[in-house]
């Protein structure tokens, strides 16, 4: 089960695409946090999502917000996914331990072995204060994460 709106979000340590180490406690006191996770680099869904956050990016990343994206590729496939469709912000690897960022989030589908699209607002003191999760097919709606940000 997904972790829910009022939940504490659980810490997580994972490489970003250029290899450096990204903590969510890094954030607390700090910045909210949109956390989103997506199942793989290079597919239709996830690159249409990624790049749209891209197209809106200083609603996502500025002195109050910054987006972390998780997928369970590595490293260096997110950083070639990264250099080919411009995204300026970080793609965690959740590769290893496979997916455990994912599961402790519970958006990880073990039979697929990655994660599914689920989202979380996280404030500035680490609780969840908006989340969906949504099918693998199943783009998500990125006004829905501002509207969110907003009410913090």
């Amino acid at each position: 089960m997904a972790i829910q709106v009022g939940d504490k979000a659980p810490d997580f340590e994972l490489k970003d695409n250029h290899g450096r180490t990204v903590r969510l406690s890094d954030f607390r006191g700090e910045k909210n946090v949109v956390l989103l996770f997506y199942p793989f680099a290079f597919t239709g869904v996830c690159t249409g999502e990624l790049c749209a956050l891209r197209d809106n990016l200083p609603k996502f990343v500025n002195d109050d917000t910054q987006l972390l994206a998780v997928s369970n590729d590595s490293i260096h496939t997110l950083r070639v996914f990264a250099e080919q469709e411009g995204l300026e912000y970080p793609l965690l690897s959740d590769f290893w331990p496979h997916g455990a960022a994912s599961r402790d989030y519970g958006v990880l589908d073990e039979d697929k072995g990655c994660a599914v699209r689920g989202t979380f607002v996280i404030d500035k003191e680490s609780v969840v204060r908006w989340t969906v999760v949504n099918a693998l097919p199943d783009a998500r709606d990125l006004n829905d994460y501002v509207k969110a940000l907003d009410t913090l």
